[in-house]
C-alpha cells in the first residue's frame, strides 16, 4: 500500500510538471523553453499565475498522498525508506568476490549449469544453483564411503556394485516444487579431490549421465566440508550455520570446564536467521554426561557467542618429549581392533521401532504409500509414534520430515 501511496504521489508531480510546461508553450515558444530552467519556471509561474495555477494545483495534489506513502514505509520498514533516500542505489553494485573457485563447462538437464553452492558433507556432494530454498538447479551424489583425507572415485557405466547414487532436480518457473531424477549406475563419473586448509576439497570433476538426462559436467571444483566459514585461520563468528553454533558451543564448554575431553551432542534444527537462541544442550565432559541450558547471541561484528563468556582461553598444549623406558620394563600392547556391526543387515521397519535409540542420527530414506520419499538422519519416535528424520539444507538450516509406521512402505538404512 505505501507504495502505491509513493508511486501515485509522483506520477501526479511529474503530470503537473509536464501541464505546466504545456501551458509555458502555449503562452510563447520563449516562455516554454524558458520554463525548462528551475528559476526561469519560477518566474512564469510569477508572470503568468493564471494559466499554470491548475498544473501547479495538480503537483500539490501529488503531494498529499507521496507523504502519505513515506510515513507509512517509515512506520513499517525504516531502513528500506533510510535506503531510499540515501541514494545508494544509483551508485554501481560491487561485486563480491565468490566464495567458492568453481569452474566447470557443461548442463544439467539440457540447461547450462552454473553451481555457486557447491559442499561434500555427511557423504552427500551437493551443487546448487540459486540462493533460494529450493535451488534453481541441482546436483547430489551420495558416495557410499568419504574418509577425512583425499576423495578419489571413478565409475564406469558398466560398473555393478555399490556405487554412488547421483540425483538431478530443478525448478520450473511455473512450479512451486522441483522435479528430481535419481540413477545408482549406468553413468560415468570422476573424482579427484584433495584436502585444502582449512575445511575445502579442491580438484577434478566430470560427469556424463545416459543422454536421456541431457546432463554433463566437467572441471575444476572446489568445495566445503562442512558449514564453518573462516577469515584467515579464525572461524567467522557471523556466519548462520548449526555447524558455527556447535562450534561457540564447544569452545565456551572447554573454556568452562577448563578441559578439552568435550563431546557436543548434535544440534536440532535451527531457523535462520536469527539473533538470539535459547537451547538445551547435552554433553560428554570427562566422561561425564551433562544437561546444560546455554543462551546464544549474535552480536554486530562479533558474532555467535554465549552469554555471560566470561571464562579464560585454554593454554596451548605443548608436546613434551618421550622418554625412553629400559627394555626391561617395556610391554607390547595389542590393540585389537573388532570389525564394526553392518547395521544395514537385516534392518527393517520393525528392528527400528523395536530399538530406536539402536540407530540414533543414523542416515535413512523412507518411501511412503502416496509415493513421496523422504531422506534424512534418524531422530528418534516422538510422542505420536511417527518417525522423525532431519535433513541439512547446505548448512544453513534444516527440515523435518514426520511419518507414520503405516503410511510408509519401505524405509532403508543409508550407513553401516
Amino acid at each position: 500500500m505505501d507504495a502505491l501511496l509513493i508511486l501515485g504521489g509522483l506520477l501526479l508531480i511529474l503530470a503537473g510538471l509536464v501541464w505546466l510546461v504545456m501551458r509555458a508553450f502555449t503562452t510563447s515558444l520563449l516562455w516554454g523553453w524558458a520554463s525548462f530552467v528551475p528559476p526561469l519556471t519560477l518566474l512564469y509561474l510569477l508572470r503568468h499565475w493564471r494559466s499554470a495555477r491548475p498544473a501547479v494545483a495538480l503537483s500539490a495534489l501529488g503531494i498529499i498522498p507521496l507523504v502519505v506513502g513515506l510515513t507509512l514505509l517509515a512506520s513499517n520498514d525504516a531502513q528500506r525508506l533510510e535506503a531510499i533516500l540515501s541514494l545508494k542505489w544509483l551508485k554501481p553494485g560491487v561485486e563480491t568476490p565468490a566464495e567458492l573457485a568453481i569452474d566447470l563447462r557443461g548442463e544439467l538437464n539440457g540447461k547450462p549449469f552454473t553451481p555457486q553452492q557447491a559442499e561434500l558433507m555427511d557423504g552427500v556432494l551437493s551443487l546448487r544453483e540459486g540462493q533460494d530454498f529450493f535451488a534453481q538447479s541441482e546436483l547430489v551424489i551420495r558416495l557410499p564411503k568419504v574418509d577425512t583425507g583425499p576423495v578419489r572415485v571413478d565409475v564406469l557405466p558398466a560398473d555393478l556394485g555399490i556405487l554412488p547414487e547421483v540425483e538431478i532436480s530443478w525448478l520450473l518457473p511455473e512450479q512451486e516444487l522441483p522435479e528430481a531424477r535419481r540413477l545408482s549406475r549406468g553413468y560415468t563419473l570422476h573424482l579427484d579431490l584433495q584436502p585444502v586448509a582449512p575445511n575445502k576439497l579442491v580438484g577434478d570433476f566430470h560427469l556424463v549421465l545416459p543422454p536421456q538426462f541431457k546432463t554433463t559436467l566437467s572441471g575444476k571444483l572446489e568445495l566445503f566440508r562442512n558449514g564453518l566459514r573462516y577469515q584467515g585461520d579464525k572461524v567467522d563468528r557471523q556466519f548462520d550455520s548449526i555447524d558455527t553454533v556447535s562450534y561457540v558451543i564447544q569452545n565456551y564448554l572447554e573454556r568452562r570446564f577448563a578441559t578439552r575431553q568435550v563431546q557436543l551432542q548434535p544440534i536440532g534444527n535451527l531457523n535462520f536467521p536469527l539473533q538470539s537462541i535459547d537451547l538445551n544442550v547435552q554433553a560428554r565432559i570427562n566422561g561425564e554426561v551433562q544437561q546444560l541450558p546455554i543462551i546464544l547471541q549474535k552480536l554486530d561484528g562479533r558474532g555467535w557467542q554465549v552469554a555471560a563468556d566470561n571464562f579464560a582461553p585454554l593454554p596451548r598444549v605443548t608436546a613434551v618429549p618421550s622418554v625412553q623406558k629400559p627394555a626391561t620394563i617395556t610391554a607390547e600392547v595389542v590393540e585389537r581392533v573388532s570389525r564394526p556391526i553392518d547395521r544395514r543387515v537385516r534392518f527393517s521397519l520393525d528392528s527400528l521401532l523395536r530399538s530406536p535409540d539402536r540407530f540414533q542420527n543414523l542416515s535413512m530414506r523412507a518411501a511412503t504409500e502416496r509415493g513421496n520419499s523422504a531422506e534424512g538422519r534418524f531422530q528418534g519416535v516422538d510422542q505420536d509414534g511417527r518417525i522423525v528424520l532431519r535433513q541439512r539444507m547446505n548448512g544453513q538450516g534444516e527440515v523435518s520430515f514426520k511419518l507414520l509406521p503405516e503410511e510408509i512402505t519401505r524405509i532403508e538404512l543409508l550407513e553401516p
